[in-house]
């Protein structure tokens, strides 16, 4: 086996607005059952796809994707904090083999993350610097949004990459599935939020940022309390997402607008990119098999929630 593959579901409110505790013992068995068969695998390159929430990438310059050649997470809600263990020569080679396969992408030397990209690590792996990384954005809350085509491009390019290595790799998803945190929109915030979503933001004071982080509790709090005083999840759309990923076909989604998949799951479902290029990455090895699938809505967490495995067959 020479490529596995994990995609988790990522949420900021864990310890914060937690369901019943039969729930977070689920929760927590799946992550542990997970992160054995990884220690099992014992990767020696790991690559993960995840998501931003206005931490790190801002409308100064908001790129489709971005790959990370070095990388520092912010610690927000008490996620873990502090450098990744960034392989410089394999992420620039990496970089330049996606851009050589036609599909474009922005390179950060000074790549700042949040708790998208620390939480997988951390549950995973044990910490954001025990596997060599190369941490890769794919933008899905900033329109305009890349489409799941483009993401699955991205996904093959760097998995043809990752072959050639001839490393054991792991490939990481982050995020999802059907939710709709109060996230800002461009369109519809005043000029000082404005601001902030463009670039003021990656620097808040203290104050701003505890204000901010109480503003998703609460709505994490309303929202079990209420589930249409947010975008309602959607167990219906989750599940035919995984059973497209379990069965080669998420190809299938390619003809998908981002409008539809708002409208159906949420805006910031579109975290779902994520798996789809890290299950395209994986493809790029050849036939794989998936496993250890697990669901749940968790309107504690504003998340339809889910894990899902697999591995190369070849």
């Amino acid at each position: 086996m020479s490529a596995y593959l994990h995609c988790l579901s990522h949420t900021p409110l864990v310890g914060y607005v937690d369901p019943a505790q039969a729930v977070l013992a689920e929760v927590d068995e799946v992550v542990s059952a997970a992160r054995t068969r990884i220690a099992v695998f014992d990767p020696e390159l790991v690559v993960l796809f995840a998501p931003d929430h206005y931490n790190g990438f801002f409308y100064d310059v908001m790129p489709a994707f971005c790959i990370g050649m070095g990388a520092t997470a912010i610690g927000d809600f008490n996620s873990a904090a502090g450098p990744l263990d960034v392989p410089r020569d394999i992420a620039e080679a990496c970089a330049d083999a996606v851009l050589q396969a036609g599909v474009d992408a922005a390179v950060s030397y000074r790549m700042q993350v949040d708790h998208g990209f620390a939480q997988p690590l951390e549950l995973l792996l044990g910490g954001l610097a025990h596997k060599p990384v190369i941490p890769v954005f794919i933008n899905s809350v900033a329109v305009p949004l890349p489409s799941f085509a483009r993401a699955r491009l991205l996904g093959e390019a760097i998995g043809r990459f990752a072959r050639s290595t001839g490393k054991r790799v792991l490939f990481l998803g982050s995020g999802g599935l059907s939710h709709q945190p109060p996230v800002p929109e461009l369109a519809h915030v005043d000029a000082r939020m404005a601001d902030r979503l463009m670039g003021s933001g990656r620097d808040l004071p203290a104050n701003e940022r505890q204000a901010r982080q109480q503003r998703v509790i609460s709505a994490a709090e309303g929202f079990v309390l209420d589930q249409h005083s947010l975008h309602p999840l959607s167990p219906a759309w989750d599940n035919h997402f995984l059973d497209l990923l379990e069965q080669r076909r998420f190809v299938e989604l390619d003809g998908m607008a981002n409008a539809e998949l708002s409208t159906l799951a949420g805006k910031s479902t579109h975290e779902v990119k994520t798996w789809v290029a890290a299950f395209a990455a994986l493809a790029a090895f050849g036939d794989y098999q998936a496993s250890a699938r697990y669901y749940r809505p968790i309107p504690e967490w504003i998340a339809g929630f889910g894990s899902l495995s697999a591995h190369s067959l070849t």
